[in-house]
């Protein structure tokens, strides 16, 4: 099975300023990242971003801020490790909409619209992979969403925490990618008409 982009939600786990110094080839994981901002704004895919307690840890690096405002992402400040306690699954399966007109005279069954469009594939990527990353991707596997965790963007303090978290997310079922195979797979083609652009993010 391939990554559809039609079908995917990109979402950033906490690449915070007083984190990233700390973390194992935390600079490859980050400029990963900023890469995987630009190649879902230029495809249209949605980006949404967290920041585990701002406050202690800082906001997002800055060269990923920019690549968030850039691509209008939505940024969750949270305390619980997994963001879906903090409300992420939300905002990534948009609520029925309202019915438009006199709702009051149709049936119960009718009374809300259906969904907004269903993008069930949720491509994740962050830090601490064993911490946070790992508690929102396992979260979001309970929610009945796709995961696809992008390793070279991943980081933890040591590699055996960060490999662990590896091992635990494959046995549970997550698909393990990196960036170049998000890139390939978003567009499939050398005609696609990004193509070039999504090249040039990666080389």
């Amino acid at each position: 099975m391939l990554l559809d982009v039609d079908e995917s939600q990109l979402v950033l786990v906490d690449y915070q300023v007083r984190l990233m110094p700390a973390l194992l080839d935390g600079a490859t994981a980050l400029a990963n990242a900023v890469r995987l901002t630009q190649m879902a704004a230029l495809l249209r895919v949605p980006v949404f971003a967290t920041e585990q307690n701002p406050s202690g840890l800082g906001g997002s690096v800055p060269e990923l801020e920019t690549a968030l405002k850039h691509a209008n992402a939505r940024v969750l400040s949270k305390m619980q490790f997994s963001a879906v306690e903090e409300g992420l699954g939300e905002w990534l399966r948009p609520p029925p909409k309202p019915v438009q007109g006199n709702a009051r005279s149709l049936p119960k069954h009718l009374q809300k619209g259906p969904a907004g469009p269903e993008r069930g594939t949720i491509v994740l990527a962050g830090c601490e992979a064993h911490v946070c990353l790992l508690q929102t991707a396992l979260d979001l596997l309970e929610d009945e969403f796709d995961v696809w965790v992008v390793t070279d963007a991943c980081s933890s303090r040591t590699e055996r925490n960060r490999d662990a978290a590896f091992d635990r997310l494959a046995g549970a079922g997550v698909e393990l990618v990196t960036t170049e195979m998000v890139a390939f797979e978003w567009i499939r083609s050398a005609e696609h008409p990004d193509f070039a652009a999504v090249q040039a993010l990666i080389k």
